[in-house]
């Protein structure tokens, strides 16, 4: 009985910190999002940033709720989209 209760808190304290990462990765996006818009400069499509938002928001996802590892994966991916979209210099370019 006492070796249930701990894995049901260490899966407790485990799903805790995952949604604190994905919480925190959401803000990053916003955050991201305001500060190229504010500075002018282009932000990526649109639609990227908010089906990352959507899909972070809503009960539908690839893997149950507990798990928030697709929620991270698509919450980076479009944190990087909108920190290389079209228009913002990268380090992958080089200049003549």
């Amino acid at each position: 009985m006492k070796s249930t209760t701990v894995v049901i808190v260490v899966a407790v304290v485990l799903a805790v910190l995952v949604l604190t990462m994905a919480v925190t990765l959401l803000v990053r996006l916003v955050r991201t999002r305001r500060d190229l818009r504010r500075a002018g400069l282009p932000t990526g499509p649109r639609w990227v940033f908010w089906g990352a938002v959507l899909y972070f928001v809503l009960p539908t996802d690839l893997l149950p709720d507990p798990v928030y590892l697709d929620d991270i994966g698509v919450l980076l991916l479009a944190l990087r989209t909108l920190r290389t979209s079209p228009g913002r210099p990268n380090g992958h370019e080089t200049s003549l």
